[in-house]
């Protein structure tokens, strides 16, 4: 399960000193996980992580129609398709705004379910990595998105509301660029994630059953 405990000669200690914790409680933590280590049936970390992911692809994908839009146009046209240059960096922008919100809650339950996960040591990931090593290279590569994502809006915003007010074409080829590599790196973050459900088995619902012998499909319905 993950659990921590700190030794310490304060309150709460026995004679010599040490800290002592009743097993009981310890059974009772334990007896309220699943199957996949987890105090709920499905993990909530990778069902935000897509959130995370479509939300930030399709901001920058509508930014990319939106700039394209005067050779664009013509095609729109012969689909009788009624838009506007606007509409497609609307759409950027508030997908943009809404992974930034939504990543603050991917990056906390990744780090809530990371604490409970209790991987095999003896593994190695594809890529070489012990189970102990993913979980620092995740962890910390989400915070950095999280952080490259926050400033990609910041910057989104200033583009929409003060430099690019007036202007027809909302966004820079820059911010374009950056956007596209925070993808590229999105996919090598998310493959370590995959890594830690598919190598190593974490909160894998399914192959934790396995494991004990019982049917997925049966348990799962």
């Amino acid at each position: 399960m993950g659990i921590w405990v700190t030794y310490s000669a304060s309150s709460g200690s026995d004679r010599g000193g040490n800290f002592t914790m009743n097993p009981e409680l310890i059974d009772s933590l334990s007896s309220q996980l699943g199957a996949n280590g987890l105090p709920y049936s499905i993990p909530i970390h990778p069902n935000l992580v897509h959130l995370t992911l479509g939300l930030f692809i399709m901001g920058i994908a509508f930014d990319i129609v939106g700039i394209l839009f005067p050779l664009q146009k013509p095609v729109f046209k012969l689909l009788a398709i009624s838009t506007t240059r606007s509409n497609f960096f609307d759409v950027g922008w508030y997908n943009m705004l809404a992974s930034s919100i939504i990543t603050f809650f991917t990056v906390a339950a990744g780090f809530y379910e990371i604490m409970l996960a209790r991987p095999s040591a003896e593994l190695k990931s594809a890529w070489g990595f012990g189970a102990m090593d993913t979980m620092i290279w995740h962890g910390v590569g989400g915070v950095f998105l999280l952080a490259f994502i926050v400033g990609m809006t910041i910057w989104r915003g200033f583009q929409r509301y003060i430099w690019s007010k007036d202007k027809l074409q909302q966004v820079q080829w820059s911010y374009l660029a950056v956007g596209l590599f925070i993808m590229f790196l999105m996919y090598v973050h998310g493959t370590l994630g995959a890594q830690l459900a598919a190598e190593f088995g974490v909160h894998n619902t399914a192959d934790a059953l396995l494991k004990l012998g019982e049917d997925p499909n049966q348990v799962l319905k």
